[in-house]
């Protein structure tokens, strides 16, 4: 008769534990696994015109998130189930040039808006397709970019022309 050590039987008994379990659960799938990245807040932006007055007025000022390396700005709005509408992401690129998106990966409709390095508005591209490879591009060149949520152009009343100014939190 063999005898085992009550260490070897735990450890099959633990291995048939696993095997056992195992065997009772389907294939990995190839659907998408959403998730809901949390929104950090990195510092906030407002949306600006020049009054009749001459002087800038604020149209809306929201918290943002800022993508100011490859990968932030590779991640950008990705995952995001919702985009609350006092949310958004700011884009700094370290030159202008034209700038090129797509919404692989995110779920919510955006309106994109492309700025210029003195901080104009000079293309906004509203109501993005979500889920699409398809390119979004800015007409001109730019060193920002704004992500927010879909309509929000329309709503706040966000137009060609205005402009943005932004601050950073700091962490002491």
């Amino acid at each position: 008769m063999t005898r085992f050590s009550s260490a070897t039987i735990l450890s099959l008994l633990v291995f048939a534990a696993v095997l056992s379990s195992a065997c009772g659960k389907k294939a990995p799938s190839d659907d998408p696994v959403v998730t809901d990245v949390p929104f950090r807040t990195d510092g906030s932006l407002t949306f600006q015109r020049i009054g009749a007055n001459g002087e800038l007025e604020a149209i809306q000022t929201i918290s943002i998130e800022i993508a100011d390396t490859d990968t932030l700005r590779m991640r950008g709005l990705m995952d995001r189930q919702h985009i609350p509408f006092d949310r958004g992401m700011l884009f700094i690129f370290p030159f202008a040039e034209t700038q090129s998106f797509w919404m692989a990966n995110t779920q919510s409709s955006l309106d994109i808006m492309f700025v210029s390095s003195d901080s104009v508005i000079n293309d906004i591209h509203k109501y993005t397709k979500p889920l699409s490879s398809a390119q979004v591009t800015g007409s001109d060149p730019a060193q920002f970019v704004v992500e927010v949520a879909a309509g929000f152009a329309d709503n706040e009343g966000v137009n060609v022309g205005d402009r943005i100014t932004w601050t950073k939190e700091t962490t002491e």
